[in-house]
């Protein structure tokens, strides 16, 4: 899964680089932390699609970043893999119940890693975001960017396209303006709140009368994608 982005923390220099040449090999781009307090704050602002994470690091440990970061919803579905050089079982079972989704016990080859990452992202990954999905013949194909209804082609806008990939492969769940802002157009940029109503409104218009119902207003809360009546 190349052009995915990868969040390596770890305290060791030399053990980042190694991964770094590794993830490059591969065609993964990748950040780099020190420690929890630089991850947090990489993973908040960055939204990696996944982060190889030590579990000795100094301060705060590896183990109480990941269950710090599976507790907050804004970064729950991010999967991680940590790194660890104990091999007892019970520090592994730990491991897996703060929230890892994989571990790989140090030394390990840069071939193990990218194979462990690979399948991890596979496991991961929602149907829309690489592969296609498809609501009651709403048909989204992130391959060839397109959108498609038994009727033929919908034409959408590059952003009214981001907001339904979003809310065909987060279905059911309310998202407020300033979660959607984040979600579809990236923290960093700035876009008035009531941008996403506009996009709102031209998604519902590209999608016609047999689908634009999936596209729910809740009222005083925000918006949800759901199949059921509102």
């Amino acid at each position: 899964m190349p052009g995915k982005t990868v969040l390596i923390v770890d305290d060791e220099p030399a053990i980042r680089e190694m991964i770094a040449v590794a993830l490059e090999m591969a065609d993964y781009d990748y950040l780099e932390a020190r420690d929890a307090r630089e991850a947090h704050a990489m993973v908040v602002d960055r939204q990696p699609d996944l982060i190889l994470l030590d579990w000795m690091l100094p301060g705060t440990s590896g183990i109480e970043l990941a269950r710090r970061l599976k507790k907050d919803e804004t970064t729950a579905e991010i999967p991680i893999i940590m790194l660890t050089a104990k091999v007892e079982e019970d520090n592994k079972i730990q491991g897996l119940d703060s929230g890892a989704d994989d571990y790989i016990t140090k030394p390990f080859s840069p071939r193990e890693l990218v194979a462990r990452l690979k399948a991890v992202l596979r496991r991961t990954t929602p149907p829309g975001v690489e592969t296609p999905v498809e609501v009651d013949g709403l048909y989204l194909d992130p391959g060839s960017h397109r959108v498609s209804t038994p009727e033929g082609p919908v034409d959408m806008g590059p952003t009214e396209y981001r907001l339904l990939q979003f809310f065909m492969t987060h279905q059911e769940r309310v998202y407020t303006r300033a979660q959607l802002l984040d979600q579809v157009w990236g923290g960093n940029v700035y876009v008035e709140e009531r941008t996403v109503d506009v996009h709102i409104r031209r998604l519902r218009k590209a999608l016609g009368q047999r689908y634009d119902h999936l596209i729910q207003t809740v009222r005083g809360a925000g918006y949800r994608f759901s199949t059921q009546a509102a």
